[in-house]
Order: C-alpha cells, then structure tokens, then sequence
C-alpha cells in the first residue's frame, strides 16, 4: 500500500508541474496576444492622426467594359512602386511597424502618385520577428493607412503576405483587399483557373479611348511546396506557366479593343525573374560596363554575395513580353539591398527602393537602402523611373524620422 501511494503521489506532482507549464505558456500567449492587440490599436489611432493626400485633381478610376479599372487622362500618369513594407503587426514589431507606416504616409504624401503599386511583402507574419501568426493585421494597417490617404493602389503579393502558418490564405488577403472597406484598393483576384491570387490589370487610357497604359499585376508565388519546411529552406517559386498564357491572352485582348495597336505596358510582381540574374551577371562579368544586350541606368545590387533570388527554373514570361512587343519594363522586390535598373534585350529591368525595418535584423538602423521609385509615364506610353531615398529633406513625415546610418549595409546572414 505505501508503494502505492508513492506512486500516486509522484503522479500528482507530476500533473501539477505539467498544469503550471501549461498554465504559463496559455498565460504568456493571452499576454502576446493582447499586446499584439495594444500594438495595432496604437499603430492604428496613429494612421487615423495623418491628413489625407492634398490633390488638385485626383485622377479615379472606374471599371470598363473589359472588367479593368481604368484611368483616364491626356497628361502624364505617376506611378509610385513600394516594396517589401514588411508590417509584422506583433507585439515584437510595434515601434517598426509604425515607422514603417510614418516613412511611406510622409512619401506619398510628398509625391501625390495617381497610383501606388506595391510589389509584395507587405506583411511579415514571422513568429520570432512579428510576435504574431496573424497576417491579416498587417494587412489591416497597411489598408487603412491608403485608405486614410485616400491614395488609389494596387498590390501583388510576396512570400511573406501569406506563410504557410499564417492564420488567412491568400484568397483570404485577397477577399479582404478587395472588400467594400476598402475603395481605394484596386486588387482584383483574377480569373480562378489561373494559378495565384491577384493576377490583373489597370489601364491608363486618353480621352480619345486609346490605352496608353497597361499596368499588369501578377502574383510570383512563394516557396516551392506550400509546407513550413518550404519556407525555412527559401525555395523560391516562379510565376507558372498558366499565369504566363493569361498575360499573352490578355495583351492580345487588350490590342484587339485598342484597335489593333499593341499597347505599351509595364508588369509589376515580388520575386524577380531569371533574366535579373542574367542581366546583372553579363553586366558585372562585362567589367560593369554596358554590353551589347544590357544598358546600365542605375543602382546596385547589395545583398550578400551579390544575390540575385530568383527561382530556379525559368518561367517564360520575358521570352512571352519579347514576342508581344508589349511590355517595356519589369518591376519585382523581394532583394532588399538590391536597387539596380537595365535594360536587357529591350526590356528595363528594375527593383524598387524597400521599405523594410524588420524582416533583415539590423536593418532598422540603415538607410541607403530605403525609400520609394517613382514611374512617371508620358501620354504617348514612354516612361521614366527613379529611386527616391526615404531621408531626403523633401520628405517630412507627421513623427521625426529615426537616425540611421547611410552607408551600404551587408547583412550577417
């Protein structure tokens, strides 16, 4: 009997050991969590405080008959491409988060885009960066933000926006975008026989009903597989081979309704294509010099060990715009420190300024690296692009800016 009741009451110890865990974890979640709450509460009063953007005559779109929103202007069109905002919404990312907010409400606020597109990344659901599972925050906050400014924009997703833990899938994100809450959205989901969510187009026409103008957004995909271990290892996946025959069917469409006339058009997605690599490495291998397929405009590239991440199998897109004699330019995220533009075979290659204060540990206290790149197209359909740095003067955000250093950073990783 006494053997017994040793026995019982090492079983009890051992109950009450596991129920004390347990109840410190569950109380220190319900903490994290509701500090996560306190945060976005915070970051979002913060946003309501900014005053909307000062047009004189803000140009807005309405849905034409081709189901495409649509800009109608004889003047020139502005474009402002964000990238990688990397809103973590967790009780970890608060101060980040509202840094990020305050850097890109005092930039549009100086430069009055028509149209704000933004290339991916703008959640970063990372548990041990965020503090947070809950990707539909940052999407919140970064809604609100546009609506508050009253800016039209028009976002693609990264790889980030949607981690295979995240708590809401990309349908999710892209439902959420595109509810009635949000009017200045202009995401659309895209056809659901093709692969990704958010594949579309907004169009820039005259008043003579010319498209001078087509602005393709499409979804690059994440990881290859959809598990957590995909994520870990940065397998990056490629735009697939449906998205690129809804790209040629469109444009073709798109000729058609404009009268037989290919319309000039710019693409905008995360990840960037294999031609980035081939370019960058033609153009270094060549001394840096311009060769005979690869003109220099501006830039570099800054990650480690000169990354380029791309995928690892080629999608087909450029060899599909180089048929069409459609698109003049790419524009992708997703490198942080890279900022180059080219022109390869005919086709200008660019990554836009990042913003990102969170997902590359340290980088909060750097600054060359971060800012917007201002597309400024002509009525004819020719365009211009330039890098515009966050800590310009011009720039005058409603909370100080933070001091950083403006030397080019290389990250440890």
């Amino acid at each position: 009997m006494a053997i017994q009741e040793k026995k019982k009451g090492k079983g009890k110890i051992v109950l009450i050991v596991l129920g004390s865990i347990i109840g410190v974890v569950a109380l220190a979640l319900l903490i994290c969590m509701a500090t996560s709450l306190i945060g976005v509460k915070s970051n979002s009063n913060f946003i309501k405080s900014l005053e909307a953007v000062s047009y004189e005559n803000q140009l807005k779109p309405a849905l034409a008959e081709d189901g495409y929103y649509t800009f109608v202007t004889d003047d020139n069109f502005k474009v402002m491409q964000l990238t990688d905002i990397h809103i973590g919404a967790g009780f970890l990312s608060i101060k980040k988060d509202n840094m990020a907010l305050n850097a890109v409400a005092s930039m549009i606020q100086e430069e009055k885009p028509d149209l704000v597109v933004v290339s991916g990344d703008i959640a970063f659901p990372i548990p041990f960066q965020a503090g947070t599972l809950n990707n539909k925050n940052s999407a919140r906050l970064f809604a609100q933000l546009m609506e508050q400014l009253g800016v039209y924009w028009a976002p693609a997703f990264g790889n980030h926006d949607t981690e295979s833990y995240s708590y809401y899938t990309r349908e999710d994100i892209c439902d959420f975008y595109a509810s009635e809450e949000f009017s200045h959205c202009l995401l659309q989901a895209g056809p659901k026989e093709v692969d990704g969510s958010g594949n579309y187009i907004i169009n820039v026409k005259n008043t003579a009903g010319k498209i001078t103008q087509s602005l393709v957004v499409m979804d690059s995909q994440s990881y290859v597989g959809s598990g957590i271990i995909d994520g870990i290892i940065m397998k990056y996946d490629r735009i697939h081979d449906n998205q690129v025959e809804w790209y040629k069917n469109e444009i073709k469409a798109l000729t058609e309704e404009n009268g037989g006339e290919t319309p000039k058009s710019l693409a905008f997605f995360h990840i960037p294509l294999m031609e980035y690599k081939e370019a960058w490495d033609e153009y270094v291998n060549n001394g840096s010099q311009d060769t005979e397929n690869v003109k220099y405009y501006y830039g570099k590239v800054g990650e480690k060990n000169s990354g380029i991440f791309c995928a690892e199998e080629n999608c087909g897109l450029f060899d599909a715009a180089k048929e069409l004699g459609s698109t003049q330019g790419f524009f992708c995220g997703h490198d942080h420190l890279n900022n180059f533009s080219v022109d390869y075979k005919g086709i200008r290659l660019t990554y836009g300024y990042s913003i990102d204060y969170l997902a590359y540990i340290g980088i909060m206290k750097y600054g060359a690296q971060r800012g917007c790149t201002i597309i400024n197209i002509a009525p004819d359909g020719s365009f211009e692009t330039q890098l515009e740095n966050y800590y310009q003067d011009k720039y005058s955000p409603s909370k100080d800016k933070e001091r950083v250093s403006m030397e080019s950073w290389v990250p440890k990783y």
